[in-house]
């Protein structure tokens, strides 16, 4: 029998789920059998898992789950040396050189165990068949507009907001103290550029939306210093062009704010090189110039600013796929362990 085990999200501010209690029931009516974990914060309450046929178990207890059981989160695990044993479904970011990758890699290595990199679930077209993208870009421009409005200082802590209409609500509200803004979105025609756009349509900013062809000179790009916001939704790979040097900060710029939606600055292939670090949900900017100030957004669980209709989205897109875990050597999967494979075998 196929186990999956829903693991609680250990990471703070983030309360997203990646199967919701409507689609439980449609796998444990396939034969399925699904533990979810208690969890303090997750956007579903546990009572609709408990109606849809689902077992429990204590908060953070994925550790000591049956061996055979698959573990479903979303996040990164904590950052420990705990050899991994079992076969893990998430967010590995663990395949383009990162430090906490390559750790997290060595401890599947050292325990066996197997990772289904969710950002590595691809047809046989190499698409992607479930993302976050869309909301990626709707929260990244909407706190990226953020904090613009908040300067000359720096943008204070965030927390997640019920629903879009409340936020586009509040930002109606704040935009009232600063002039209109231009924004430049790359990666513009993609699920987190259409997300992006949308924002900004919502609140009337101009927007110029550039994607592979407007970048396929490789660069510079003095345009991007001629808007107050830069969306950055592509996502960091060898193919990527620089889009942001180090010299913007000091150049003569419009440029106010960068919105690293894609948000991969340990990357060696990061197309923003003015910062080198994620910022939180308790510092959202990171200031890198004072005159005239330039602040980056680099937030990299964005979705969980709306962590209910990004999880609704998201499972629904995934739902297909986890009907499938019957056969892990198939479909999605086996390509998903085929690149775990070739990347274990480089540890």
């Amino acid at each position: 029998m196929t186990h999956i085990w829903l693991r609680a999200e250990e990471r703070e501010s983030e309360e997203r789920v990646g199967l919701t209690p409507e689609g439980a029931a449609a796998l444990i009516a396939k034969g399925m059998k699904i533990t979810v974990e208690e969890s303090p914060a997750r956007v579903i309450p546990l009572e609709g898992y408990i109606k849809a046929g689902c077992a429990t178990a204590p908060f953070a207890s994925w550790a000591d789950a049956p061996q055979y059981a698959i573990i479903f989160g979303l996040k990164e695990l904590p950052e420990t040396d705990q050899p991994l044993h079992h076969r893990h479904i998430m967010f590995g970011h663990a395949y383009k050189g990162q430090p906490a990758g390559k750790r997290l890699l060595k401890r599947f290595k050292a325990g066996g165990g197997t990772l289904y990199d969710l950002e590595y679930l691809v047809d046989e077209n190499g698409r992607r068949v479930a993302a976050f993208g869309y909301w990626a870009g709707f929260a990244g421009a909407a706190l990226s507009l953020k904090a613009l409005i908040a300067q000359p200082n720096v943008m204070g802590p965030i927390q997640g907001y019920p629903n879009k209409d409340t936020l586009i609500a509040e930002l109606q509200r704040e935009m009232t103290a600063i002039d209109l803004p231009r924004a430049i979105i790359i990666g513009a025609l993609g699920r987190v550029g259409t997300g992006a756009r949308d924002l900004c349509t919502a609140l009337g900013i101009p927007v110029t939306a550039w994607d592979m062809a407007e970048t396929a000179s490789g660069g510079p790009f003095p345009e991007i210093l001629d808007h107050e916001m830069f969306l950055n939704c592509i996502l960091a790979d060898p193919s990527v062009p620089v889009f942001v040097p180090q010299s913007a900060k000091e150049a003569p710029r419009a440029l106010r704010v960068i919105g690293d939606i894609a948000c991969d600055p340990s990357s060696d292939f990061s197309p923003i090189k003015v910062y080198d670090h994620v910022t939180t949900w308790g510092e959202p900017a990171l200031r890198v110039h004072d005159a005239p100030p330039l602040d980056v957004m680099a937030i990299d669980n964005l979705p969980s600013l709306l962590p209910l209709e990004s999880s609704e989205d998201y499972a629904a897109q995934l739902l297909p796929s986890l009907h499938g875990l019957g056969d892990l050597t198939q479909g999605v999967w086996g390509r998903a362990k085929a690149r775990f494979d070739h990347h274990i075998a480089q540890v």
